[in-house]
């Protein structure tokens, strides 16, 4: 039985000792022109010694000795192959992003990835947890590769994470969440280029609501100053610190970021 599977376990060696921790399907039909009926009981047995990972039908991690307590890779090495056997475009944002700045504070229990339509299903399996958040476009001056083992992965630069943040608020838990990730963040970013990055998010009422997180409650005046520039140069109108049904029938604000304080901010560090 042993030598019936060996050519999969002398494939998973060789893509090891190449530092290749994925496969397709295809791939291996390919290779070694089998049926996929057959290579996927193979493939069942090694996933019953917690060896190989299905992580989306088709796509394969393999498990190296030492995440084999964990049963699976972290995402961050095996994200850019996944996308691109997914053929979709994408980044690694939010709390992921910010780790790599060193400003995510508390190791964030899923991987958060920004990617082109259509919609795709969340991955969620034992201790996988991938996250999709659906984007019409970005620019790619907003994006930056960074250097994990396994080669490099995109992740958005401290600017477009700082707003992803504040627009996917509830998904990062909440604004005390991210006033505190910020903070740290802040220590990365640039006023010049966070102007620049929020002119093409074009979602003015997140750049309203950093701009007020970064002076009000961070005192970052050389962050929130630039993007209040750009702000006089569009229209923007009154509009909550977090969003709600109901609105309030004061809604002057007094600041000029015209955001109206409906929750109180308090940062953990």
């Amino acid at each position: 039985m042993a030598d019936q599977y060996g050519y999969i376990e002398d494939f998973i060696s060789e893509q090891r000792s190449n530092g290749k921790y994925t496969f397709s399907l295809a791939e291996l039909s390919a290779r070694f022109g089998k049926s996929e009926k057959a290579i996927i009981q193979a493939l069942q047995r090694l996933s019953k010694k917690k060896e190989v990972v299905s992580v989306r039908k088709g796509f394969y991690v393999i498990v190296t000795p030492e995440y084999s307590s964990r049963g699976i890779l972290p995402p961050s090495l095996f994200i850019a192959d996944l996308m691109e056997f997914l053929q979709r475009d994408y980044y690694v944002g939010l709390l992921n992003a910010a780790m790599f700045y060193g400003a995510a504070h508390q190791q964030p229990q899923d991987f958060s990835v920004i990617t082109s339509k259509p919609t795709m299903r969340n991955i969620s399996k034992s201790n996988l947890h991938l996250n999709f958040y659906v984007k019409k476009e970005w620019a790619k001056e907003d994006i930056v590769e960074r250097k994990v083992e396994t080669g490099f992965i995109k992740i958005s630069t401290p600017e477009l994470t700082a707003l992803d943040m504040v627009f996917y608020f509830d998904q990062v838990g909440g604004f005390n969440r991210i006033a505190t990730v910020l903070e740290e963040l802040s220590e990365n970013m640039d006023g010049r280029k966070l102007a620049h990055a929020a002119q093409r998010f074009q979602q003015i009422t997140t750049v309203q609501r950093l701009g007020f997180l970064l002076e009000e409650v961070l005192h970052q005046q050389e962050l929130s100053d630039p993007l209040a520039d750009w702000l006089q140069t569009v229209n923007y109108f009154p509009a909550l610190l977090r969003p709600q049904k109901e609105r309030p029938q004061n809604m002057i604000s007094g600041n000029r970021w015209r955001i109206i304080p409906n929750i109180e901010i308090e940062t953990d560090l």
